[in-house]
């Protein structure tokens, strides 16, 4: 159940992020059941959708909060994804007065420990995180001095 919950949150933010750039970023070929992967991503897009609708124009914490209850309420245990995402939250908020005073690449790694340090492998975490950083790095080097739907084209190019 726990890992259902994490596998739902994990595609909630996967799909939220690629409805926004209108291609898929959840690649279900390489799942054990495709089929059942795209269906789990077609329904968490429509949630998604949902749950946008519902919150209209809320901006900035408001939106956020509202999202984060709107998806909860449509999860198979609503009680549990409160908790996880409270527990997220708090995780977040003590990161953030752990590096508070860093700044730039100090405050970015400080960041990137305290909340890995959380996690059940944190080895395997600080890894990801880096390659993700440096994915980013590639991508604003090579989008350079672009602006406008040409660096919107550019970012979704570089992207793996």
């Amino acid at each position: 159940m726990r890992l259902t919950a994490v596998v739902f949150t994990t595609l909630a933010l996967a799909a939220s992020a690629a409805m926004a750039q209108d291609r898929p970023r959840i690649d279900c070929s390489q799942a054990k059941d495709p089929k059942a992967c795209e269906e789990r991503v077609a329904k968490l897009r429509a949630s998604h959708e949902q749950a946008q609708k519902a919150c209209g124009a809320a901006k900035g914490a408001e939106r956020s909060e509202c999202m984060r209850k709107q998806m909860c309420a449509q999860a198979a245990d609503p009680k549990a994804c409160e908790e996880r995402t409270t527990k997220m939250r708090e995780t977040h908020d003590k990161a953030r007065a752990a590096c508070e005073g860093k700044k730039g690449d100090e405050a970015r790694e400080c960041m990137q420990h305290q909340m890995c340090a959380q996690s059940k492998d944190p080895a395997r975490c600080e890894a990801a995180v880096k390659e993700r950083a440096a994915q980013r790095a590639k991508i604003r080097e090579a989008c350079k001095g672009k602006s406008g739907e040409e660096l919107r084209a550019c970012v979704r190019q570089n992207r793996k």
